[in-house]
């Protein structure tokens, strides 16, 4: 047999353009749903840290972060994480593996400012607290988002 569709079943779902742009199309969908949950999550959970006892004040300009703050910046270094999660899809052979040991790095370095920040205990242990709620939420959800049927 010499038809077209023999060699779509040959070739396999993700093989050529057309299964790396589903692929794509897939990993940016999940992306946009986890980095909204992750938005929420982390403006949920910072509400009754700040109730808590968390100032969330910055000791150098004495600025206090606004509970929108923790949104916005969690929705900008979540798009960062489905950015690095579509260039490991389209360059290496193993995404799924390579993002999850660059967002777990990544999230361990995340850790390290507020600590350094000079703020009190309790806003430290939230901040820290803080920064694991939306890697708990974007990294399994990219994770499994870039995995293939064979991995």
């Amino acid at each position: 047999m010499n038809s077209m569709n023999d060699t779509a079943v040959a070739a396999g779902p993700t093989a050529g353009p057309t299964g790396r742009t589903h692929r794509l199309r897939r990993l940016v969908g999940t992306g946009f749903v986890a980095t909204l949950a992750a938005m929420t999550a982390t403006t949920l959970a910072a509400a009754p840290a700040r109730a808590a006892g968390a100032d969330f004040e910055l000791p150098d300009g004495g600025e206090t972060i606004p509970l929108s703050g923790f949104a916005v910046v969690t929705g900008f270094f979540s798009v960062v994480g489905v950015a690095i999660a579509a260039a490991l899809l389209r360059w290496s052979a193993r995404p799924a593996e390579r993002f999850v040991r660059t967002a777990v790095s990544l999230t361990a370095i995340s850790l390290v400012p507020p600590l350094l920040s000079g703020a009190n205990p309790a806003t430290i242990t939230a901040l820290i607290g803080l920064h694991l709620v939306p890697a708990t939420v974007m990294i399994p959800a990219l994770a499994r988002s870039l995995r293939t049927r064979t991995d």
